[in-house]
């Protein structure tokens, strides 16, 4: 099934995958956002520390140093690599700290560029097909219009995901039926 089929498809009016007239295409948005992403449906809470209150001269008094959560499984994980990757650790262990400060910011800004380059495919698929591109602007029509391409990449990753999800179970059945 492609992404264009997945939208644009309109057949009877209790199909899951209808556009959001009937419900169907925001509903399979709204469905997948409820499920659980981990399955031990176990919390971390997060807490960030207090800014401090403004001296009397309206500056910001001396703060402590913000205090950072942990997570045993993220930590097990880091302990396993380390244990795995001694070098790389002695490497890490060794940058000055300018050095590791500015890599971390690195790993950032390709995050951040990865991301964008993402966006930015989707857009321009979603662009070149005049139909789909009316059928995304159904979905968001009610939105302010400084976050309708924002909302319309949301929807089209999102929907790409879907199709691809749709896509890999039918190549597994298909392959499950030829080795059978």
């Amino acid at each position: 099934m492609s992404l264009r089929s997945f939208l644009t498809r309109r057949t009877h009016p209790n199909n899951d995958y209808n556009l959001p007239g009937q419900g169907g295409f925001v509903a399979l948005l709204r469905r997948t956002r409820q499920m659980p992403r981990n399955k031990n449906n176990k919390q971390i809470v997060m807490s960030k520390p207090k800014p401090a209150p403004p001296s009397a001269s309206g500056a910001a008094a001396p703060t402590d140093p913000p205090t950072f959560r942990n997570n045993p499984e993220v930590d097990a994980k880091i302990d396993a690599y380390i244990k795995e990757n001694p070098k790389y650790w002695n490497y890490v262990q060794a940058m000055p700290r300018d050095r590791l400060e500015r890599t971390v910011v690195l790993n950032e800004v390709r995050e951040l560029d990865r991301q964008q380059r993402i966006r930015e495919g989707v857009l321009k698929q979603i662009n070149r097909n005049p139909e789909l591109k009316r059928a995304y602007d159904l979905l968001v029509k009610d939105l302010p219009e400084d976050q309708k391409e924002g909302v319309i990449a949301q929807i089209g990753r999102t929907a790409r995901r879907a199709v691809a999800r749709v896509q890999g179970q039918q190549q597994q059945t298909k392959g499950e039926a030829v080795t059978a």
